[in-house]
């Protein structure tokens, strides 16, 4: 009998007056004590089984603390594992992986809630501009082309087109420029012009270009509505355009035998006109006349004034040589106009062209086309080179004492500027003038 049934014995004994109650009580935790005796005995024996699996020496003392487990050992105590450590070496807390390990680079997932944009590298930011509808681009471009009739930069009007999104609607520039200048004045047609010829190559190309004046001949019935010069006007950008390589050469052969608008067919006509020309070049760089003395010399605006004197003359229309010289765009020289038609009055032969030049001036005088300053520069010019004009026009001087007196009749000089004329007092007659070769004094 062992000790622990010797002890069982002595307690019944001395116990032997339990009651039932207590009696159950005390066999309970006997029943108790003994599954827990069973426990450690089992733990014991099966690892002895793994140290002895694994080659261990099992006789050491399993009560003594070299044989006892450690509490705080994490590997298996059932003899399950291989006795290796989690995950090779490279798991729990703190550790960022195995010894010798290389992680590759991973690509930042926008997804990711710890995602940060602005550690990413440098940051590219562009700007995107909208690109411009047909309206929103008349909007647009309509203020930067009236400026430029103001200033008459082409290379700002590049900048401020570049900075814009234009599109596939970017040939409607040039047809809006255009649209914009039949409206206006010679200068700004004759600008419109240059606008045209710079664009091409840097903003728009010879398509675009043809595809806009394709676009305005198809619109010329509702352009001829607010400006009835249209079609003439068109024939003439187009030639200016061919002309300066903004449009393809072979423009005008793609409309042959295929126009049914008479109005485009106009436009056509006077552009081919214009083309075929011998003097062509000269011609088509001065086709919107002296374009307000922006590049023309003062030789070619008197050419011009001396054309439309000339023309006056055969036509006699008042209202077309005013429009004509309005076109020239040149108020600070109208005194050369005064000139040539005083000269013109001097070496004609006939009263009809004193009585015509009489009636024009008078015209420009009350329109205020003419200015004072103006009228009497032009008749002082003459006054001056008066004893010039007279060695080829012997009775200049008294022509233009005739001249002067109707002028002033007629309200167009002052008293002064009359008074102001050379008398043919004076001076030597010549005996072709009929009085013998007397001096009159």
């Amino acid at each position: 009998m062992d000790g622990d049934e010797e002890g069982l014995l002595n307690d019944v004994e001395v116990n032997g007056s339990w009651t039932p109650q207590e009696k159950a009580l005390h066999e309970a935790r006997l029943k108790a004590k003994a599954k827990r005796r069973v426990r450690r005995t089992s733990s014991r024996d099966s690892t002895r089984e793994s140290l002895s699996d694994n080659g261990a020496d099992l006789g050491g003392d399993p009560t003594s603390p070299k044989g006892k487990t450690n509490a705080g050992d994490r590997k298996s105590r059932m003899g399950k594992g291989r006795g290796l450590p989690k995950k090779g070496g490279a798991g729990g807390k703190g550790v960022w992986g195995a010894a010798g390990m290389v992680y590759e680079m991973e690509e930042p997932d926008a997804k990711d809630p710890n995602y940060d944009e602005s550690s990413q590298g440098d940051t590219v930011y562009a700007t995107v501009t909208p690109e411009l509808d047909e309206r929103e681009l008349e909007k647009t471009v309509s203020p930067i082309v009236q400026e430029y009739f103001e200033h008459g930069d082409t290379k700002e009007v590049q900048m401020l087109l570049e900075g814009l999104n234009l599109g596939h609607n970017k040939y409607a520039v040039s047809s809006l420029a255009v649209s914009l200048s039949l409206e206006g004045k010679a200068s700004h047609r004759e600008l419109t012009s240059r606008l045209l010829s710079d664009m091409v190559g840097k903003v728009l190309t010879e398509k675009d270009m043809a595809r806009a004046f394709d676009k305005m001949l198809a619109d010329l019935p509702d352009l001829i509505l607010d400006t009835p010069e249209a079609p003439q006007m068109l024939g003439q950008f187009i030639a200016r355009a061919i002309a300066d390589h903004a449009l393809p050469m072979g423009f005008l052969d793609c409309y042959k035998g295929k126009v049914d608008c008479d109005h485009a067919r106009a436009a056509l006509d006077r552009a081919a006109v214009l083309l075929s020309m011998k003097t062509k070049m000269v011609r088509l760089d001065n086709v919107w006349g002296v374009g307000g003395g922006l590049s023309w010399k003062v030789g070619l605006v008197s050419f011009f004034m001396n054309l439309l004197l000339k023309e006056y003359l055969i036509s006699g229309e008042v209202s077309e040589a005013e429009r004509c010289l309005r076109d020239l765009e040149v108020p600070h020289f109208h005194h050369e106009l005064v000139y040539e038609a005083v000269v013109m009055v001097l070496e004609s032969k006939g009263e009809s062209a004193i009585s015509m030049m009489v009636k024009l001036l008078k015209a420009f005088w009350e329109t205020g086309l003419i200015t004072l300053d103006q009228m009497n520069r032009g008749f002082q010019r003459v006054y001056d080179e008066l004893p010039e004009i007279n060695l080829d026009v012997p009775h200049a001087h008294t022509i233009m004492e005739s001249f002067v007196d109707l002028c002033y009749q007629e309200s167009v000089i002052t008293k002064q500027l009359r008074d102001a004329c050379p008398s043919s007092r004076g001076r030597k007659r010549f005996v072709s003038e009929g009085d013998g070769g007397t001096i009159k004094q």
